[in-house]
């Protein structure tokens, strides 16, 4: 028998953000698919209808691959795949896979043999670098940085050092209610030419996206305390 497909399915980022995220391709896949892998459930069914599905809640197959579920192996998520059904996998916002832990069930469907689909749909970290008017040619998304306030700073320094060394963008991101003493450390450790973009709320009403430089940034703080926020840096 065949193996099914894992098809990647985005998620809206913000609330009220549906009409800017789907495509008709993914509408119809979702109407194809009972059987799904998320992040978060509750996150997933209200996008299924929100994206139009016309299939019944109760029908479908829901595997929520949160850390703890992951724990005893990832076996258990393919049984479907394996016996030739098609999977969603989703992510609680944005792509699957990316800033992720669904790149773990990528992988492993990899190593199976099963065919992995990318549907089309919102990253906040290409929407943010698309907005910035950095270079889009060569850059880095680094993930989170360190906690620890030393480290941190070392890791803010040796960011600029590249984004001018490697004339590379830098993008990073921080958990939400801890985003102005992340910009605090930035605006702290950067070379005041250096530029910053913030990119908040992506999709969102209430999206803010603006580049300036350190020194312009120091004389306008914004508050992004628990708003979901990118950061990219550049040295012109």
């Amino acid at each position: 028998m065949p193996k099914g497909t894992l098809y990647l399915i985005p998620v809206p980022l913000a609330e009220n953000a549906a009409a800017k995220s789907f495509t008709p391709y993914l509408v119809d896949t979702i109407n194809a698919i009972t059987e799904y892998i998320v992040e978060n459930e509750k996150t997933a069914r209200k996008f299924l209808k929100e994206a139009g599905l016309k299939t019944p809640q109760s029908a479908l197959l829901i595997h929520d691959y949160g850390k703890h579920n992951r724990s005893n192996g990832l076996a258990y998520f393919f049984a479907g795949l394996e016996g030739g059904k098609d999977v969603g996998l989703m992510s609680e916002a944005g792509c699957p896979g990316v800033a992720d832990p669904g790149s773990e069930i990528v992988a492993e469907a990899h190593k199976r043999g099963i065919k992995v689909v990318p549907l089309v749909g919102p990253s906040s970290i290409l929407l943010a670098l698309m907005a910035s008017g950095f270079n889009g040619q060569s850059f880095t998304f680094n993930g989170y940085l360190p906690i620890d306030k030393v480290e941190r700073s070392k890791r803010v320094k040796a960011l600029e050092l590249l984004a001018e060394r490697n004339d590379q963008t830098q993008i990073f991101i921080e958990t939400p209610f801890r985003n102005n003493s992340m910009l605090e450390e930035v605006l702290k450790s950067c070379n005041p030419k250096t530029k910053l973009c913030i990119a908040c709320d992506v999709t969102a009403e209430s999206e803010f996206i603006k580049t300036m430089s350190v020194e312009g940034w120091r004389k306008q703080v914004p508050d992004l305390h628990k708003r979901p926020t990118i950061f990219l840096i550049f040295h012109p």
